[in-house]
This record gives C-alpha cells, structure tokens and sequence, in this order.
C-alpha cells in the first residue's frame, strides 16, 4: 500500500510534542500542507483545544472543513489518530491526499488485498502508522481491538457523532459503545464531529465524552447564499412539476433525492424521456457503477442524479446548484445534511421541497414497522437473561429468531447492557476458514515439541473442503483442551508467515450476565416504553417536516429554531418573497371497502408462519420487509405492498379486527 510513504520528518519542527505546539506552527502547517492561508470559521478554535489536551465537540455545517481539524494534528501529535466514520469507504480522495503529502495514513475496511491488508498491521505495530480511518462496526471485530489496544492513542477523532445519541435521528448502538472504550484505550483527547445537533443531542454527546460546554464548538448552520423553497404537490403531479422546475432554471449540477430505489429509477427514466440528462444512483446499484455515476457527477457542471440519500455522504463537490426533495425527507436533521451539499462554494443555489402529505404515510410506516411487540421484547429478553452467566449470541440469528431487523437486536442488547443487566464480554467469530499455502509438512516441521503437536491437533479437526479447510474454534478449543485465543493466535500468525489465507465468519458476540432484574415484567414495560418513545420521536420528527413545509414565517429562521439558534428574517426564502403557504393533505385518503377486507382474510387464511401476529400482518401489507418474511420468500406475494399508501396504524387496526373476528 502506498500509505507507507515517507512520514513527516520527526526530527525538525514539522513533529513536536504537545508543549511545542505553537499557533505559528500550526499556521506554518496549514499552508504547507494544506494549501490554505486561514483557518475556516470554527477551525482553529477546535484544533487550539485539542493541542491543550482538551475534547472538543464540533458542529460545522456540511462541507464545513471538520476532517482538516484531525488532519492537521495528526501531523504533529506523537500517537496514533483513530478516525472512527460510517463513510470511510467514500474517503479516498482525502487519504490519497494525505499521502500525498507524506501522512502516513491508511484506512482498514474489506477491500483491501490480503497483501495490503498485512501492511497496515505491520505499519500499525511498528508504530509507523499516523491516521487510521476505522468504521464503528470495525471495533466488534476482536483480532482489531487486540492490535489497537497497544497503540498510543493521541486522537479519537468520530465523524457522524450525532449517532451517539438515542434521541437524535440517526441513533446506531455500535456508537453508543464507544465511550467506552476510548476509556478503556486510554485515549487522550476526543473530537467528536457532526453537521447537525439539536440542543438534546449536543447535551448527549457532551455527556458521553466529557466534554465542556466551553469546548463546544458550533459555526452554525446559516448559509446565506442557499435559497428555501417548498411547493405543495399531490403524488401524482409532482413528476410534471419536478420537470417544469428544473427546466425553467439555468443549467447546474443537480441532486433530485428520493426515498425509495424504484423512485430513482422511475424518475430518471422519465427526466431522460423528457429532454433531460439525469441518472439514478442507489444502493442497489452495482459498487463499479455507483462509482462512475459519482466520477461522472464530480467532473460534470450540469449532471442531474436522482437519488436515495446513498449518495451525496463524502461528495466533496463545491458547485452544486440545486437541491430537489422529490420526496419529504425524514426529519428536519436529514433535511440539513442533504441541502448542506449544495452551494459550498458560496455561489447563489436553490433548494427546494416538493412537499406531498402522502410521503409522511410512507415514512411514519417505516417507523412503526420497526417497533418490536411487547411480546417479542419479553421473549427476547426472557432468551438472553435466562442462556447463563457466561454466554455468546449471534445477532444474525436472533434476527432471524424474533423477526426483527439486525438494528432492533443491537439496540436490545445495548439497553440491558444500559440497564446493567450484561456486560459484553467482547466479539469473536466461531469460524476461520483457512487455505494452506506451502505443504502442512513444511509447515509443522517449523517447529517442535508440543508446539508442533498443538498446530497437527488444530489441522486434524478442519473440515476439508475444495479449497478451503474450515474451523469451529470454540468446537476445536474444547477437543484439544486449549485455549480458544491460542488457537486464533496461530492461525493469525501462519497468515502473517504466509502460510495460509485465513478468512473468518460466523461472528458472535459475548456476554456476561452481571445479574437478573429485580423484577422482570417492570423491565419489560421499560424496554416497551423505550422503544414506544423511539417511536414517537421519530414520527414527531417526520410531522416536523410538514410543519415546516406549511409554516407561515421565515423557513431559514424556522430551519435554525430547531437546532437552537437565531437569527433574522433571511429575506430570500419563498416565506420571506411573499409566497403564502399551503396546507398538505394526501391526495386520496385511502379507505378500506369490504373487497379489502375479504383480500386480508384470504392472506390470513393462508396461514403463513412469517405472518402469525397483527404486527408482522400489518408490516407485510405496507410493504416492510422483515426476516421471516424475507425466509419465506414471500416478497412474490401479490399481498406484500399492497397497502403502503395506507397508514400503518389503520392496517394494524383492521388487521386486529379481522383477527378477533
């Protein structure tokens, strides 16, 4: 990998200790490095802060500059910096660039060649290794905590850092572990970044890092040169209307967001049909793809995407002119973040809403189908309480066990470990599959004694296969009698020996139950009540949006109330040019006629054990996938979807009756 070029000379003054770090260094820094003469609003306050040794919380707007505030001390600091993002797989551009300037930097994630891979940990244990950019989901995996665990950590740097909180709009449990273990590594010093943190979220994170309110850095969101529209649509005009917008504006680079994959593709085909060159991006596009269309819209000054909110995290692209919302987005954070993109280079740009009641039904579906029964809480909890005082689950499995999606199992598991009720004892994988290159003869004769008994003891009990041999090691561990690390650190160290490919499945994570609940039925309606309140706020937050689409005043003012702040009329949103608002109602209040109601009977009939209970029912006929339904296969069903333009609660609520009748 090139991330072993030449580092930062350490001797000169390029390389200091904390002490020596002096404003004019940091200036001297900034322009040799980075090309910038000034630091950006915010910038050097957050830097000066971590040079004392202090953990910063920073909010900058989208395209703000927040990684030049870990680049930059990076260079200087002795350790090691931890980037910990959800989108390190769209950083190339920046770790090319630090590189480039003789940063030794790398970032670990699946695509790496095995060769590569080797590297970064041989980087990594020599101490060679400056900036690592990690994913959350990196810190469940064991072999990496163990190699991370003696670094010196100057810098935990977290991008994305509003998904620490419950409450915010993007809440992941892997995030909430991380405190943590920035304790248990000894971190000394934490920037926690973000581009969107109302007041409770800012609180949340604070909380979790120990972070003063004095080193609570926000530059604010007001963007002067981005212009605030909403247009009230019904569904089925907003293509027409989506069409004329663009069409009347001057050429720029555009992102159309939508909410579902079908709808970027629908969308596309119908700009492309109607003059114009759009194209769709989603997640269910091929990687190669995904990565052509992003070039293509990079090197474009008028490309039109239409797109999922897949696209458009890590796009660095100053000049984008336009910003629609085909559909509503979900919350006024998300909302923030994708008009965030455009304008960045200071240039006069529209972002505007096509704002239809009927995509709240769409979006406040999601939310309630997520909500796990209060029965399949209890069960769920009853399961891990009740498997010992020293276990291990698999996620996957009780996924699939309690048909809840992958994120209600990890949110389970965090609140009993909130509750004090588990302790996680650390991830493993039960499973290394191995591929010998070099004869097992050559290999063992390597070594002798009991050390050459212990690897022919480990090889006897693969499975053979065409390729690969297979491993249980916690199956192997108890055959043999030793230690199951002992038996990963020999596999880890033929791989390092160029012995074998060592690849691993089957994750499990472990768990030490601390005690059982005072009492069980109370901590079940606590967990109920949690995920109820889950629930609410996040409905709460899709209702804000329509709020805002029919608010009266200024949207810019509104739009920074949310987030805590204030600030005057804005004077060029359509409020502030006169334009009076319109209230929002769906297009065709859906209602059930009994041709309805004998369908859901009929589906009941079938008796499928994916849909035994009101909630999974009432999931399937909105058009929620779950991973019972997925098992069975029964996306096929003429059925599934066929009420997602009805509100969930009125489904379940006829589902109920059909099913007491």
């Amino acid at each position: 990998m090139s991330h072993n070029s030449r580092a930062v000379d350490v001797s000169d003054p390029h390389h200091a200790s904390q002490g020596d770090i002096t404003m004019s260094l940091l200036q001297e820094q900034l322009q040799q490095h980075f090309g910038f003469s000034s630091f950006r609003e915010g910038q050097e306050e957050v830097i000066t802060r971590l040079v004392e040794g202090k953990s910063v919380l920073a909010v900058f707007p989208t395209g703000g500059g927040k990684s030049l505030c870990y680049q930059l001390p990076a260079m200087l600091f002795d350790g090691l910096t931890l980037v910990i993002s959800p989108l390190i797989a769209l950083m190339k551009d920046q770790l090319d660039f630090l590189i480039s300037k003789g940063m030794p930097a790398a970032r670990l994630d699946s695509t790496l060649t095995r060769e590569e891979n080797l590297q970064l940990f041989e980087d990594l244990h020599s101490r060679k290794l400056k900036l690592l950019y990690i994913s959350p989901e990196r810190l469940g995996n064991e072999r990496f905590l163990k190699s991370i665990a003696k670094q010196r950590i100057s810098l935990l740097a977290i991008d994305e850092a509003h998904c620490i909180s419950e409450w915010g709009h993007n809440f992941r449990p892997d995030y909430l572990k991380i405190a943590q273990l920035a304790k248990e590594l000894k971190v000394e010093r934490t920037l926690t970044l973000t581009a969107t943190a109302t007041p409770a979220v800012a609180t949340d994170v604070r909380d979790a890092f120990d972070i003063a309110l004095e080193d609570y850095i926000n530059t604010g969101l007001y963007r002067p040169n981005l212009e605030f529209n909403v247009l009230p649509v019904f569904a089925n005009d907003r293509r027409k209307i989506l069409l004329s917008q663009i069409k009347k504006r001057p050429p720029g680079s555009t992102i159309v967001y939508v909410t579902l994959q079908r709808t970027a593709e629908e969308v596309a085909k119908y700009l492309n049909k109607s003059g114009l060159q759009a194209t769709a991006y989603h997640a269910g596009l091929k990687n190669e793809d995904r990565s052509a269309i992003q070039d293509a819209f990079m090197k474009s000054q008028d490309a039109i995407i239409v797109a999922t909110i897949a696209f458009g995290m890590g796009v660095d692209k100053s000049d984008i002119r336009y910003i629609y919302h085909y559909n509503l987005p979900k919350g006024l954070e998300s909302y923030s973040q994708e008009i965030g993109r455009a304008g960045r280079d200071g240039e006069a740009s529209v972002c505007e809403m096509l704002a239809s009641a009927d995509d709240a039904i769409t979006l406040e579906n999601f939310s309630y189908g997520d909500t796990p029964e209060t029965a399949t809480i209890a069960a769920f909890t009853r399961h891990l309480l009740e498997a010992g005082e020293i276990f291990d689950v698999s996620e996957y499995q009780l996924s699939g066990q309690f048909d809840v999606r992958p994120l209600v199992v990890k949110t389970l598991l965090t609140y009993l470990e909130l509750e004090g009720l588990l302790a996680a004892t650390g991830p493993f994988y039960t499973e290394y599959k191995f591929q010998p290159l070099k004869p097992s003869a050559e290999i063992f004769a390597r070594f002798r004694g009991e050390r050459a008994e212990f690897l022919k003891s480990i090889f006897s009990h693969a499975r053979k296969g065409k390729i690969w041999f297979t491993l249980d090691t916690m199956q192997v561990s108890q055959a043999i009698d030793q230690p199951r690390n002992r038996i990963v650190t020999a596999l880890g160290y033929l791989e390092k020996q160029g012995d074998m490919l060592v690849n691993v499945a089957g994750i499990r994570q472990g768990y030490r139950r601390l005690k059982m609940p005072d009492n069980m039925e109370k901590l079940i309606d606590s967990l109920n009540e949690r995920f109820q309140k889950r629930e609410v706020n996040d409905i709460d937050r899709i209702r804000m949006v329509l709020t805002f689409a029919q608010h009266d005043g200024c949207l810019t003012q509104y739009l920074l109330a949310y987030f805590g702040e204030k600030c005057a009329p804005c004077g060029h949103c359509c409020r502030c040019q006169g334009e009076i608002p319109s209230p929002l109602n769906p297009q065709h209040p859906p209602s059930f006629n009994e041709q309805d109601k004998k369908r859901i009977h009929a589906l009941i009939v079938e008796g499928h054990d994916a849909l035994r209970s009101p909630r999974q029912l009432a999931r399937f006929l909105c058009g929620i996938t779950s991973p019972a339904t997925t098992r069975a296969k029964l996306r096929k069903n003429a059925m599934f979807a066929a009420y997602d333009r009805f509100p969930f609660k009125t489904v379940l609520q006829l589902v109920n009756n059909q099913l007491s009748e």
